[in-house]
């Protein structure tokens, strides 16, 4: 697994390195005179390779072999211009040129980024790392050993960036902590889903906090859900072999600023999504070991939080539960009691996360007495009918939180659109005759992902605090492997609201 670095220097940048690519916007290349820090036979090559390329909309890479040190040479050309539903950085087109370009995945190698602007770093970094994921696993050699093992050991790769004039940029003090914890997030996603039921996850969040000063931790296992009044939760994971939890971390920073906020961070964490006795059927189960990707988010989030520097309160509620099939499998018709005091029918058990997460919400409006609540979950397929594989759906309860959080996306790379937040068209659709609510919608083709955020919000909309909701289904994978998506938008979005 590679190891990344941030260095400011071109000289260390260049030390030792088998491999160097260099991103720039088309129009920097046809300047070219950003390249003269470098030797002039790289410089001559990097724009060689540069004058027949065209980016397109996102970005192309080509490389060559240099004849001496770096032995390989690589250029990616990103466009000149993105749409105002991009991130300006080129996050996007980043991460596609370092994947085209295969840097990073052996040896020492080295990205040097051309910025329009400094505060295009972060995202810019995170565009590389989401490029390299962590998880991997491979056989041992030699006859008779079969077994796969992760890999511990792999290539490392230092990134450098320069502004507009032509100077180093200066990293902000939380990057490395990002980058880190978004590569984490997705390599939990990536586990296979057996290494990575409800109690796996909490020893992995364990390892991931261990150390940190000023934090409170509590779990809530099993039947202690039901003692707590967390129905949703319990009732979903009943049936699996290790048992359902709430994991709570909650983080007080030395210093705050007078009039910070407390922010709780939800996260949907089914760590294997069967579907219950509402089976998924045709295929639709592979894959599913992506269904914690918000839980991971929440997690990574958190974590680059109180090790970067958090500037105010923030909380983690990770709702963990398997949805496996058994005899006490929850089952179509039951009505389960949250910890709203609300009643839900069920009407579909793979409507799950919900549960999941109205559980969460509320705990963190009641119990962690929470200003701002953010939960974001793979939720829906229809959030990729309605904002796609590049942007989560959000649905906020206040215009001013929705757009700091669209800005956030901007800022990080990890894109939101919004959807309507209109309960007073919604929530008809969860009709029961005998409870509060059913858990799925009566007309799937009346805005699916709005109408399941809603049903969470209604767990806590009595309450005195704020809400917004990321449904990342879509945004989690891509080709297959995790995004580590939701981490770098979660800590920025922190950040923007505190």
């Amino acid at each position: 697994m590679t190891r990344i670095r941030i260095t400011k220097s071109l000289p260390s940048l260049l030390k030792g390195i088998d491999a160097l690519l260099i991103i720039a916007p088309k129009a920097r290349f046809d300047d070219g005179s950003f390249l003269d820090a470098l030797p002039e036979p790289i410089m001559r090559l990097a724009l060689d390779l540069a004058s027949d390329l065209d980016p397109g909309l996102t970005g192309l890479a080509a490389g060559t072999l240099t004849g001496e040190e770096p032995r390989k040479l690589a250029i990616g050309v990103l466009p000149d211009e993105v749409s105002r539903h991009n991130s300006p950085s080129r996050a996007e087109a980043i991460r596609r040129v370092v994947a085209q370009s295969n840097t990073g995945r052996s040896g020492s190698a080295a990205i040097l980024l051309f910025l329009d602007d400094p505060d295009h770093f972060a995202a810019a970094a995170c565009g590389v790392a989401r490029a390299l994921p962590l998880f991997q696993l491979t056989r041992k050699s030699g006859p008779g050993s079969s077994a796969p093992v992760e890999s511990k050991q792999g290539p490392k790769l230092g990134i450098m960036a320069i502004g507009p004039d032509e100077a180093p940029i200066t990293p902000p003090k939380w990057l490395s902590s990002v980058i880190d914890y978004s590569r984490e997030a997705g390599r939990l996603v990536d586990t296979p889903p057996t290494d990575l039921n409800p109690k796996a996850f909490q020893d992995e969040a364990a390892k991931l906090l261990r150390g940190v000063n000023g934090l409170t931790r509590k779990a809530f296992v099993g039947d202690a859900l039901l003692r707590a009044g967390l129905g949703g939760i319990h009732a979903v994971g009943r049936a699996a072999v290790e048992e359902p939890r709430m994991l709570v971390f909650t983080y007080k920073p030395t210093t705050k600023a007078k009039g910070s906020k407390h922010i709780a961070l939800v996260g949907k964490g089914v760590t294997y999504d069967t579907g219950g006795l509402s089976l998924k059927i045709s295929g639709a189960m592979v894959g599913m070991k992506m269904d914690m990707g918000g839980a991971a988010a929440v997690l990574g989030a958190f974590c680059a939080l109180v090790k970067g520097g958090a500037p105010c309160t923030v909380s983690a509620v990770i709702c963990l539960a398997e949805n496996a099939i058994g005899p006490a499998s929850f089952k179509n018709d039951d009505v389960i009691w949250m910890h709203s005091g609300k009643s839900v029918e069920i009407n579909n058990t793979d409507a799950e996360g919900r549960l999941l997460l109205a559980d969460g919400v509320s705990y963190a409006a009641r119990k962690l007495n929470a200003d701002i609540v953010i939960d974001i979950a793979t939720l829906t397929g229809a959030q990729g009918v309605a904002t796609g594989i590049m942007h989560g759906a959000l649905v906020a309860d206040d215009a001013q939180i929705e757009a700091t959080i669209i800005e956030a996306g901007r800022k990080s790379g990890d894109l939101v659109h919004p959807l309507p937040y209109a309960p007073e068209f919604y929530r008809a659709e969860f009709k029961s005759q005998i409870a509060d609510m059913r858990n799925s919608v009566a007309n799937r083709a009346n805005a699916q992902s709005s109408c399941a955020a809603e049903f969470v919000h209604w767990h806590m909309d009595d309450t005195d605090a704020r809400w917004a909701h990321v449904d990342m289904a879509y945004p989690a994978m891509r080709g297959g492997r995790a995004t580590g998506y939701g981490v770098a938008l979660l800590a920025q979005a922190v950040r923007d609201l505190a």
